[in-house]
């Protein structure tokens, strides 16, 4: 990577730092572009180099941080050596959902948008060009000793359901606090791969 790349790298980087530290503490609605690109240091057009807007830079942070999120319990599952979809797909959202009952500032802001960050663009656009979460679990399901069918589908239900039930669980401990809720999350994540399962 040559100096001026490295140099776009570290702005673009500086800006997604900033923005996520103040969406996070004083909310994406109280956030000017102006107070981005002040507190990153880096020029306004600058920002605009990169995104359209404050939702543009919100978006793009939500795919980032899913992917970091994803990345990491992907490394993990690779060190663990576990086999088998279902085992796997567990493992992948255990990892995920205990990240973010660390991280509650990051599973605010993430809210019920895993689906967006990890699958969305790839499954609604068909831009596989640079979504390496979507192609990790492609692998996963293509080395399965089973075949599924509609496997986009069954990909969206178990990341949307994993989603939306550890957000309102860990926030609000709803229906039950995620340690007691766990077990029924899983069982049915196990049933959705098991239903598209083909003979």
């Amino acid at each position: 990577m040559g100096k001026i790349d490295e140099n776009k790298r570290r702005k673009k980087e500086a800006l997604f730092n900033t923005a996520y530290e103040l969406f996070t503490t004083k909310g994406i609605n109280s956030t000017a572009i102006s107070d981005i690109v002040e507190k990153a240091g880096v020029a306004k057009g600058t920002f605009y180099l990169y995104f359209k807007d404050k939702y543009d830079i919100k978006n793009k942070l939500v795919v980032h941080k899913a992917k970091e999120l994803f990345d990491a319990a992907g490394n993990a599952l690779s060190e663990a050596g576990i086999h088998g979809l279902e085992d796997q797909l567990i493992f992948i959202i255990d990892h995920v959902i205990n990240t973010l009952e660390k991280n509650k500032p990051l599973l605010n802001f993430i809210s019920k948008n895993l689906v967006m960050g990890a699958l969305r663009s790839t499954l609604f656009t068909g831009e596989k060009n640079d979504n390496e979460i979507y192609e990790r679990f492609l692998e996963l399901v293509a080395h399965d000793d089973y075949n599924y069918g509609d496997v986009d589908v069954m990909l969206f239900t178990i990341v949307e359901l994993a989603g939306s039930a550890a957000y309102n669980s860990v926030m609000y401990q709803e229906p039950l606090p995620f340690a007691e809720y766990r077990p029924f999350l899983y069982r049915a994540v196990r049933l959705i791969i098991k239903s598209h399962r083909e003979p």
